[in-house]
């Protein structure tokens, strides 16, 4: 057994889905499986209540969908970091997800591999985004002259960038205050310079601006074992 387990919660309201999920966790020994819900509200609950390191859900499902139960999980269980996983490949999916504040987005035609391995991701503080659809994710986004001419030189401070890299990868204010050793008023001030700078308007466009300059690993299905990164609260 591992020194530390990955601690998950599977949200899915096919109990035989569920139970091959379970299964799959469990045979990894950095990984442990420490509830489960076959509904949004109970995920929720779930997720309160046992504050995983990793919430696993399903985008449809019935009592709120993963981008419902994700954007509660952000604003009352920060510290839980929500993977979702569909059968749904089209952008505007993904794009409502990341702006709810889910940390990863899998396919469930995925190879076992990749979900063990986005799961590592998004525990390490990554964003996880399926490979098969992460060159759509960001596509799009130098097609304007100032969005490129912003990626190849966006005149960020070090403190500003590394405060787009934590919300890029779906962490509060709150969490990049205390990881930075900043206010939460500072970190705000932070945000609206940045996005003032590059003209980035939603959550969405941070992600895809930190994935074309190379700042997210796990995005494009790195695996981040080799270059573990620690949680704003601390875990790893």
């Amino acid at each position: 057994m591992s020194e530390h387990q990955i601690r998950i919660i599977l949200a899915d309201d096919h109990a035989v889905v569920r139970e091959g999920l379970k299964a799959l966790v469990n045979a990894r020994p950095d990984m442990r499986v420490i509830g489960e819900a076959g509904d949004g509200e109970s995920a929720f609950c779930a997720a309160r209540d046992l504050t995983p390191d990793v919430l696993v859900v399903d985008l449809s499902m019935p009592g709120g969908g993963g981008a419902d139960v994700a954007e509660r999980v952000r604003t009352e269980c920060p510290s839980v970091r929500v993977l979702a996983l569909t059968v749904h490949e089209e952008p505007l999916y993904v794009g409502r997800l990341l702006d709810a504040g889910a940390a990863g987005y899998v396919l469930k035609r995925a190879a076992a591999a990749d979900l063990v391995r986005a799961i590592r991701t998004v525990a390490s503080g990554g964003t996880y985004i399926d490979p098969s659809i992460a060159r759509t994710v960001v596509s799009g986004f130098l097609e304007s002259e100032e969005a490129a001419k912003a990626v190849s030189n966006d005149g960020l401070t070090e403190r500003e960038r590394e405060v787009l890299v934590r919300i890029a990868r779906g962490f509060s204010n709150k969490e990049i205050a205390t990881a930075l050793e900043l206010s939460v008023k500072t970190v705000e001030s932070y945000k609206s310079r940045v996005a003032e700078k590059l003209g980035l308007r939603s959550r969405v466009d941070i992600v895809r601006y930190a994935a074309l300059r190379g700042w997210l690993g796990g995005l494009a299905g790195e695996d981040p074992e080799s270059t573990p990164q620690e949680h704003p609260s601390g875990r790893r």
